[in-house]
């Protein structure tokens, strides 16, 4: 099924794979600034981010009771900056005893601390925390949309961007949709077909032995779901039009409600990051009195804190939290 133009049609879940994670794809290219190039998440945003998480990791390690060996898995490392952050914030006494492991398809960074594991498959049987930043948005999801009809059709795509409508959504992604994401009957209603990344978060967290597994990322719920989806790309830190031929990210928000296993529990980064201790408070006035150079930097870090947390912002991402066999009252995280 070909076009003497755009080449041939396919689903998003194939088509974006490809575009990302090809040969040639987004992420795979050699050289480059990385995705932090073409768009900014939380760890670039500020260190305060890389601070709270190994704030959580020394929660882990207590909760485990100090074991010998603590893991930190950075899924999607990109070029390692997060858990580059995470090892220089933690304490002596935990940064002797963890093991960090950087998870990505492209090739390692020439730069990085050669304490950091770099691997194309996350490790197995871990104990520790296993943190996924803005993963689950970049793992490939098929499109649906409503035809004239009212039924729900799946979204085929070229590689030049253009669509058109396909089959009809059947079998197990026609039952995600009827139980997570259902659609109105009326022409051009779009969801993302989130079974992929319901598969993929499952897998990540029977990777964890002992520990917690946490997803950050664009999210929606239940009741809340986008009327015509959320698939969109970046590239050069403009949001721009989908195109799976390589030149940008492509990405959708994720239904974390629909990834979370028995035990889970979702909340917005705000709550999670202030019960880690990242706050937008001002220091107060008498500090600038007695300590100047501490009263700037506590400034700056109230800044950076706002924008981690803005409500309409990085504040409102979700945090889906999955202790693997610790109670999660032990964590110090909120409830919801």
């Amino acid at each position: 099924m070909t076009s003497e133009t755009g080449g041939e049609w396919r689903g998003w879940r194939e088509a974006t794979e490809e575009a990302l994670y090809g040969p040639s794809g987004f992420y795979r290219r050699p050289g480059g600034p990385g995705p932090a190039g073409h768009f900014r998440t939380s760890v670039h945003a500020s260190p305060l981010f890389a601070v709270a998480v190994a704030r959580l990791l020394c929660r882990v390690d207590a909760a485990l009771g100090q074991p010998a060996e603590v893991a930190f898995v950075d899924m999607a490392a990109g070029r390692g900056e997060l858990v580059s952050g995470v090892l220089g914030a933690l304490p002596p006494e935990v940064a002797s005893r963890a093991r960090a492991y950087a998870v990505e398809r492209a090739d390692r960074p020439d730069s990085l601390d050669d304490r950091i594991e770099w691997l194309r498959e996350r490790p197995q049987g871990v104990t520790g925390l296993l943190f996924a930043n803005e993963w689950l948005d970049n793992v490939p999801a098929d499109v649906a949309e409503v035809d004239a009809a009212g039924v729900p059709r799946r979204v085929l795509v070229r590689r030049d961007g253009a669509e058109r409508l396909g089959e009809p959504v059947t079998g197990a992604e026609a039952e995600w949709l009827a139980r997570w994401w259902p659609l109105p009957v009326e022409e051009g209603m779009r969801a993302e077909i989130g079974l992929p990344r319901d598969r993929a978060w499952a897998d990540a967290v029977a990777s964890v032995d002992r520990g917690l597994a946490v997803a950050v990322d664009y999210a929606h719920v239940a009741g809340a779901r986008p009327l015509f989806g959320t698939l969109t790309g970046f590239k050069e830190g403009r949001e721009t039009s989908p195109v799976p031929d390589g030149s940008c990210d492509i990405t959708a928000h994720v239904a974390l409600d629909a990834c979370a296993l028995p035990g889970a529990r979702l909340v917005t980064q705000r709550t999670a990051l202030h019960a880690l201790g990242i706050t937008a408070g001002r220091p107060p006035l008498s500090l600038a009195a007695t300590d100047p150079t501490a009263y700037v930097r506590a400034l700056a870090d109230a800044g950076e804190a706002a924008e981690l947390t803005a409500p309409g912002g990085l504040g409102d991402f979700g945090w889906l939290l999955q202790p693997v066999r610790v109670p999660h009252g032990t964590l110090g995280l909120p409830d919801a």
